[in-house]
């Protein structure tokens, strides 16, 4: 384990620090409090939580004032209306215990939602793409890039297409930052980043040629 997870999990504080201090606008974290902070903060991960309820209300937990009109435009946004909508029971549909009714796709979407109704200026995204489809891939990073706007984020990420983007990367291994610099910096020192760039783009190219060829 690089300690990609563990590391940006210590600004919400569902870590506590042992050493060193972790500051946001200069404030060390450690003088606000757990509520406010984690109302400044919201998440994005691999296994989204989604609780027995419905639609509407999971996506609503993300602000539980917010009115249906505001939740529908945060779905929409997260291209999530669509499935929504075909369902027999729209918004109103209940999703199972931890959303045993969507598939991984339509979860991931419906957090995503959460996280847009919510509006908070940080966002941590940890793999929220890695366990979907190409296809899914693609609606669930059209959503993620609507929700990164105008925010500070941070992106957890092995599929590099998630953060060629970034003002800045950091390569981890085994609890250390091994490689620093944006996409094209980073191609440009040849490290693990670029190794890794040139096998993912190789499998790429092979998935789209096998899709051609079928």
């Amino acid at each position: 384990c690089a300690g990609k997870s563990t590391l940006v999990h210590l600004l919400p504080a569902f870590y506590e620090t042992t050493r060193g201090k972790i500051t946001i606008h200069s404030q060390d974290t450690s003088s606000i409090s757990l509520a406010s902070l984690r109302r400044h903060i919201a998440v994005v991960s691999q296994e989204p939580f989604l609780f027995n309820g419905t639609i509407l209300e999971n996506i609503q937990y993300g602000k539980l004032d917010a009115p249906k009109e505001e939740v529908v435009s945060a779905a929409k946004a997260a291209n999530c209306h669509g499935f929504i909508t075909e369902l027999p029971e729209g918004y109103q549909s209940r999703v199972g215990e931890r959303g045993v009714m969507l598939s991984v796709g339509e979860k991931q979407r419906v957090s995503v939602a959460r996280a847009l109704l919510a509006d908070a200026p940080l966002l941590i995204l940890d793999e929220a793409t890695a366990s979907v489809d190409t296809a899914t891939e693609r609606l669930i990073q059209e959503a993620l890039e609507r929700l990164m706007k105008g925010r500070t984020s941070f992106v957890i990420a092995h599929r590099l297409s998630t953060i060629r983007k970034a003002d800045q990367i950091l390569v981890l291994r085994q609890g250390e930052i091994i490689e620093r610099g944006t996409h094209q910096e980073l191609l440009e020192i040849g490290g693990l980043y670029a190794k890794l760039a040139r096998i993912q783009n190789t499998t790429y190219n092979e998935e789209s040629f096998e899709k051609l060829e079928a």
